[in-house]
């Protein structure tokens, strides 16, 4: 199994997970037009995806849907709740494209193995993914305002999560947004700031991550350097190197790496 952060922020957000047999999209929040770009660098024809999985339905992670379905006709998984709440401007959505999901329940797209966990976030019933490929698994989480015990224990067991860090605590506080988006950021439905998330990186380490891809970084209240070291020197703290889990960014205007997930 293979993993790659295509975009990953404010402006838009889309992933890929593939191996032989499946490829599947997490997010389509760019257009169309870049994401096709993006997967032609992967290798990746866009007619050979098997599946989009939309975590919710903020324009960052859903602009791209509209076109992807009604153009190359793929397939779309949502709950109810997001399919209901994605706003009209997105046009039509072809009823053979439209895949309804049960949130904190498990379904396939061909051998792939997929578990929608719900989140944290103020969106109509937001998700994160986990993916399980025989003994291997990986997981998609950003846009989530607390990281509690029952997300924890849905990310157990993966060896790669994009997990977000989307700001500095100080650099919100000090910034130019109105106060009610720094209210509504820092609560439980807003976004994971860089000390949560090396927060919830020392509990799953234990559990067996090997990986963890920086995601969702704010433009105006973060910088790659700051979100990288401030989980560098949190996991280091506490007796975590770099060879014990390798920490990476997924940027907002370009590529990230490419991983594979053992």
């Amino acid at each position: 199994m293979r993993f790659c952060p295509l975009y990953s922020g404010s402006s838009g957000n889309v992933s890929v997970v593939w191996r032989r047999n499946e490829i599947i999209l997490v997010d389509a929040g760019v257009s169309a037009r870049r994401i096709v770009c993006a997967l032609k660098a992967l290798d990746i024809d866009v007619s050979e995806v098997d599946g989009v999985l939309i975590t919710h339905e903020h324009i960052d992670h859903i602009r791209g849907i509209g076109v992807l379905a009604r153009r190359y006709r793929l397939p779309v998984y949502a709950n109810e709740a997001t399919w209901n709440a994605m706003p009209a401007s997105l046009g039509d959505i072809p009823g053979e494209c439209v895949r309804i999901i049960e949130s904190d329940a498990e379904f396939y797209i061909k051998d792939m193995r997929i578990r929608a966990f719900r989140t944290s976030h103020d969106a109509a019933e937001p998700v994160g993914y986990s993916f399980c490929a025989g003994e291997r698994r990986m997981s998609v989480v950003t846009d989530i305002g607390c990281m509690d015990a029952r997300v924890i224990n849905e990310l157990c067991g993966s060896s790669l999560v994009l997990i977000e860090s989307n700001h500095d605590v100080e650099m919100l506080r000090a910034g130019s947004y109105p106060y009610p988006l720094k209210r509504r950021i820092l609560g439980e439905f807003g976004h994971l700031s860089n000390d949560d998330c090396a927060q919830a990186l020392l509990k799953l380490y234990h559990t067996g991550l090997k990986t963890a891809v920086l995601g969702h970084l704010s433009q105006e209240n973060n910088m790659e350097p700051l979100a990288y070291e401030t989980v560098r020197a949190a996991l280091n703290s506490d007796g975590i190197f770099e060879d014990m889990l390798a920490v990476s960014l997924a940027h907002r205007d370009r590529m990230g790496g490419v991983y594979d997930v053992y």
